[in-house]
């Protein structure tokens, strides 16, 4: 297996991304909204996905968290709210709050593992701040980090719960970029001990037990003022690695993105050489999946031990009555609308 996540082109899979799939051996892939069609589809693709892979667990990712993010919705699925409403429900009862967080990953986790998909790009950890960018605003379930800490760590239980790994994200922070890391780069001049009073905060107390994280495309002015976090070996050894304290296996945030510069391979190889385990690359486009698959190594070592660590935490749930977790959350969510 080669140290890379690959996106698809469509919804079904061509000759020539099977080929690459079996050749490349990329951990996983990755699906979006131009990948789904309808539930026989998806599954037809993922299942189409790991035979080319030639392995039965192969992990599927997606980014399902709700509201603005949901790569599959109505009609196929049912819509889920953003991450802040459960913030408010938590807000006004907290054992409520906590309880609706992890009923509703866990539905999401339900529907992504009938579909055959096992890792969900959720939840987001980040706490944003007056000024900074919509590109995270209600996908955060707070501004405080003992909201999204509590309510971060009831999602990843809740798609634990359904057989899907959780994986949280942007480490070390993004709430407080001013620009959307998809277009451009982000420059936070934050001092560290802000950064360590605020946004490292929910990253620090889950670091232990999420499998997985992303990492944000965004530049720390204290910390290292001249590379994003993806490709800064200083931030990920000594903030990511150190004072966070994740062991998992690290993925960046797409390598495609407007935050980052260069030719796909020179980001990769940048991103390997600063101390990320996986490479995530999404457009599908396959020039570009092979200059990926090129510049990134096998999987080995401290990469191949938190990859492997990270897929033994998924595990078949017990039977679950999916109309008992429905009806609960509904009647969580409409007291809190009622009041």
């Amino acid at each position: 297996m080669k140290a890379f996540i690959c996106g698809l082109s469509g919804p079904r899979l061509t000759e020539d991304e099977a080929a690459f799939l079996s050749d490349a051996a990329p951990w996983g892939v990755i699906l979006f909204a131009r990948n789904i069609r309808g539930p026989n589809q998806v599954k037809a693709l993922c299942a189409g996905v790991r035979r080319a892979l030639g392995r039965e667990a192969a992990p599927i990712l997606i980014d399902q968290e709700g509201g603005r993010v949901q790569r599959i919705g109505p009609p196929h699925l049912r819509a889920h709210p953003p991450a802040r409403t459960y913030g408010q429900v938590y807000a006004a009862n907290p054992v409520l709050g906590v309880e609706a967080a992890r009923l509703g990953a866990k539905l999401i986790g339900l529907d992504l593992a009938a579909l055959g998909v096992n890792v969900d790009c959720m939840p987001v950890l980040d706490i944003p701040v007056e000024g900074a960018d919509e590109v995270i605003g209600d996908r955060a379930y707070g501004t405080d980090p003992d909201t999204v800490t509590t309510l971060g760590g009831a999602v990843a239980d809740g798609l634990l719960s359904a057989g899907v790994l959780p994986v949280m994200k942007h480490v070390p922070g993004h709430g407080r970029a001013a620009v959307d890391s998809h277009k451009s780069l982000p420059l936070v001049e934050a001092s560290r001990p802000e950064l360590e009073r605020q946004d490292f905060v929910p990253f620090r107390i889950w670091a232990k037990k999420m499998p997985l994280a992303m990492t944000a495309h965004v530049v720390y002015a204290a910390i290292d003022p001249i590379n994003p976090a993806t490709l800064s070996r200083r931030v990920i050894a000594e903030i990511v690695r150190g004072r966070i304290g994740f062991d998992g296996a690290l993925m960046t945030d797409d390598i495609s993105m407007g935050a980052l510069s260069g030719q796909v391979a020179g980001r990769a190889r940048r991103a390997v050489a600063a101390g990320c385990d996986l490479v995530l690359h999404c457009n599908g486009e396959m020039e570009e999946m092979k200059a990926v698959a090129a510049a990134v190594p096998e999987l080995a070592g401290d990469a191949l031990r938190r990859t492997e660590a990270a897929l033994a935490q998924l595990v078949k749930p017990p039977g679950v009555d999916r109309a008992v977790v429905e009806a609960r959350l509904a009647a969580i969510l409409g007291r809190a609308e009622a009041a």
